[in-house]
């Protein structure tokens, strides 16, 4: 499970949802979840919060240009592929951070990925999970 560590800096809720904003370094992450600030008391601005998404669940874009849906998104540069036969492993720098995303072998073959390539990271807000500093 990949990790960061943010502040809270917005809330919008309706009903049992909320849209939460996060900075992380300076980069904005955005997390829908089926919270409020009524019904999980860690929902506050300014309240520190632990980041976390899966593997499997980080995109990657290579020289990408254009408007997307995706909010969450992760300038990164590569520092290690494990290539499978099936699937590969890649070790990704953000700001100083490591992410790892897990992507097909063939995706890594098409984008001719390798070491030092800057490329973009992707998650979708529904894929991101909130929790508390303890």
């Amino acid at each position: 499970m990949n990790s960061l560590a943010g502040i809270i800096t917005e809330i919008r809720s309706d009903e049992h949802f909320s849209i939460v904003e996060i900075d992380a370094n300076g980069n904005t992450f955005k997390s829908v979840i089926i919270e409020t600030p009524e019904t999980a008391p860690f929902l506050k601005t300014g309240s520190s919060i632990k980041i976390m998404f899966k593997e499997t669940e980080v995109t990657v874009a290579k020289n990408f240009s254009g408007q997307i849906s995706l909010q969450n998104k992760m300038p990164c540069l590569i520092k290690g592929i494990v290539k499978g036969k099936l699937l590969s492993k890649l070790i990704l720098n953000f700001n100083n951070k490591k992410i790892v995303s897990i992507i097909t072998t063939g995706s890594v073959d098409r984008l001719n990925l390798k070491e030092n390539d800057e490329v973009l990271a992707l998650v979708k807000t529904n894929e991101i999970t909130l929790a508390p500093y303890e």
